[in-house]
């Protein structure tokens, strides 16, 4: 009976705690929410605007190159040259999207969760711009770091 209880426990507090994950400044956040492109530049917005799977941090990498961490309200913002670029999650699954980014322009990818077998997995969808702007408007923006 004690192993229940230690057991129920252990997977409640798993299921209600959140991911941290480290945080850019309100300076930072509030420039980035200007949606201002860099001059021969594009921005990509990665955002996690969902509370299902907040207990994991999902680590992201653009062009093979590890970005940092997601949470759950969470994004990136990424200024990039013009041209293709790959975005990976790497969840229990790694789902990945290529941008071709257009100078001035942003793009916006939605880190959706997903119900994984052992842990949440991620699918990665290029969103428009409303909705891109609403998902990143509804999040804090996290900085590159485990």
């Amino acid at each position: 009976m004690r192993v229940l209880i230690v057991l129920c426990a252990l997977i409640a507090g798993a299921l209600g705690g959140c991911a941290s994950v480290p945080m850019a400044s309100l300076d930072a956040d509030s420039s980035a929410k200007q949606f201002l492109p860099p001059k021969g530049q594009a921005n990509i917005y990665l955002y996690r605007n969902e509370t299902f799977g907040a207990a994991v941090a999902m680590t992201v990498s653009l062009d093979g190159k590890v970005m940092g961490k997601t949470g759950p309200q969470t994004y990136f913002l990424w200024q990039v040259a013009p041209g293709k670029h790959e975005i990976a999650s790497h969840t229990e699954n790694t789902a990945k999207i290529t941008i071709d980014a257009k100078e001035g322009r942003n793009h916006y990818v939605w880190q959706e969760v997903k119900m994984g077998m052992w842990q949440p997995g991620s699918l990665l969808l290029e969103v428009n711009e409303e909705q891109g702007r609403k998902g990143v408007l509804e999040c804090k923006r996290a900085i590159a770091g485990d």
